[in-house]
């Protein structure tokens, strides 16, 4: 049969958990000057390149073509997958688990044979291995155009008695990687199991040792800001995934698998089992190909869109199309926010009308202020009177700042977490869109070519930018066009604002201050433009 017992097997290399059954050990550490030794095969994909490791059978070395560690050309390209023995393990295991009554399987520490010396695009790569009982192993490797590879495992039964074995397929990575810390990015093991997405943070699986969710298909994975690493079984398949944590010589070990049903093989028969492994940049025009191609649900929320998904990816896929349309990232948020103006158009003009209004009933409410005095109840009962007689909102001017928040959240979103805002230059010093302006006062804001130490940084005291100053600066401008909060306390609070948030936005992505910027000067120009009308038309 094919279903997965409660207490089906934990697959070979997982850590050991406490009350469940005893796995085959994972492979031993070697030290690092040991790993040449291990006979290897190439991959050399067209855009990542490593090694699967002919001990184990496993995917343990993936470098990303194409993606560097620094906006430099000349910094190290990323590294995400490492062997046994390397400063930061991390790979991709796959094979057969089964209970004490089992046949000998291969496992972590198993020799295969491999039919060439290097995975392509156009040339799979096959490794065998004969457990000299009977039973032969075939593991078959390929890998896209991309960041897909499709493993298929294959047994044979050479012997005179019937063979049961569940598949497996399992990441482990060893260590506790830096995150960002941000409460709007998850980073950590994630995984869709029933349609529904479920992520946990490391230190969750600190607390709770092992969690368990079975699933119909799905996927399960771990994922960094830009980076996943994810397991697919075939659309349709039953597994028991788990996430699991064990401390293994001091070390943090983190292990995400899943358990295939047990698959009986008869003498003279064979069974099959199709799985997939992700690891490469979570690009989001890639995930979603990936989703309709293999049928995988919700492949997209690998990138962290988060609560306002309905806004956030439509976002990002109106700047990525504004992008290949005028070749700058930087160009296409200038035109996006040309684009949200024009849709709040009609709001913005009922607003600043409003607004308009109230400032030439200021003189009237300074004659109500001197006449009620400190009669508080008087005096909003005669400004109240004022409004109605004059047909005057109050409330009117919040409305469209209060419908910006959500899309200012979700462009910060975007410039957060897609890759494809990562090292993406606008023009002048701003060469990382999803970085703070690189300009402070210690570098003449970038007349002088250094790097000012960290804590000088963007968000520091004295580490402001010319974006964000610029920034700072158009909001004084807009709120000196409109009118002062009749409240001298709110007028005082109002006026330090945009100071406030020029030290705020310091620290935020280059590109989102840009934004801020340039939404600011068109609302100014719409502004004075309605208020020339308006003074026109009196």
């Amino acid at each position: 049969g094919t279903s997965v017992p409660s207490t089906a097997p934990v697959p070979a290399g997982a850590p050991p958990v406490p009350g469940q059954p005893a796995a085959a050990a994972p492979a031993a550490a070697a030290p690092a000057t040991q790993q040449v030794a291990t006979p290897r095969a190439a991959i050399d994909g067209p855009r990542l390149r490593g090694s699967i490791s002919l001990v184990g059978g496993r995917i343990d070395r993936i470098v990303l073509k194409g993606y560097r560690e620094t906006v430099s050309r000349a910094s190290p390209e990323i590294v995400l997958f490492e062997p046994p023995g390397a400063p930061h393990p991390y790979f991709a295991e796959f094979g057969w688990s089964g209970g004490a009554d089992a046949p000998a399987l291969p496992n972590a520490t198993s020799l295969w044979r491999a039919d060439g010396d290097r995975l392509t695009a156009d040339r799979p790569l096959t490794l065998t291995f004969d457990n000299g009982q009977g039973l032969v192993f075939t593991r078959r490797f390929e890998i896209d155009a991309n960041f897909m590879f499709t493993v298929t495992n294959t047994v044979e039964n050479k012997g005179d008695k019937p063979a049961t074995a569940h598949p497996y397929a399992l990441l482990s990575r060893t260590g506790t990687p830096p995150t960002q810390g941000f409460y709007i990015l998850h980073e950590g093991p994630l995984g869709v199991f029933e349609g529904k997405l479920d992520e946990f943070k490391y230190d969750d699986l600190k607390d709770k040792r092992r969690i368990q969710r079975p699933s119909t298909g799905g996927w399960i994975g771990i994922t960094d800001k830009y980076w996943l690493a994810a397991l697919v079984p075939e659309s349709g398949a039953r597994v028991q995934a788990s996430f699991t944590h064990a401390l293994v010589d001091r070390l943090d070990k983190y292990q995400v698998d899943y358990l295939h049903g047990g698959l009986t093989v008869a003498p003279g028969g064979q069974a099959r089992v199709v799985d997939r492994l992700f690891v490469g940049a979570k690009e989001v025009n890639l995930l979603d190909a990936y989703e309709r191609q293999y049928a995988i649900a919700l492949f997209d929320r690998a990138v962290d869109f988060g609560w306002f998904y309905f806004l956030t990816k439509p976002i990002f896929h109106a700047i990525d199309w504004l992008n290949r349309l005028l070749g700058n990232f930087g160009l296409a948020i200038l035109a996006l926010t040309v684009v949200i103006r024009l849709l709040f158009f009609p709001l913005a003009n009922k607003s600043y009308r409003s607004m308009q209004q109230m400032k030439d009933l200021q003189p009237e409410m300074l004659r109500l202020r001197e006449r009620f005095g400190e009669d508080r109840q008087r005096l909003n009962q005669a400004m109240m009177e004022l409004y109605k007689r004059e047909k005057v909102n109050p409330m009117a001017g919040c409305l469209p700042i209060l419908l910006q928040i959500p899309v200012f959240f979700a462009l910060y979103k975007v410039l957060f977490v897609a890759i494809e805002m990562r090292h993406a230059p606008f023009y002048g010093w701003v060469v990382d869109l999803s970085a703070p302006d690189p300009t402070t006062i210690f570098n003449l804001f970038g007349l002088i070519p250094w790097d000012p130490p960290a804590f000088f940084a963007a968000g520091g005291a004295v580490g402001l930018g010319v974006w964000p100053i610029l920034m700072g600066i158009t909001m004084f401008l807009q709120q000196k066009m409109n009118p002062a909060p009749p409240d001298p306390v709110q007028a005082k609070i109002f006026m330090f604002l945009p100071i406030l948030f020029t030290f705020m936005l310091a620290s935020f992505p280059a590109g989102l201050v840009i934004y801020w910027s340039w939404n600011n000067i068109l609302s100014m120009a719409q502004q004075y433009a309605i208020t020339r009308a308006m003074k026109k038309k009196s």
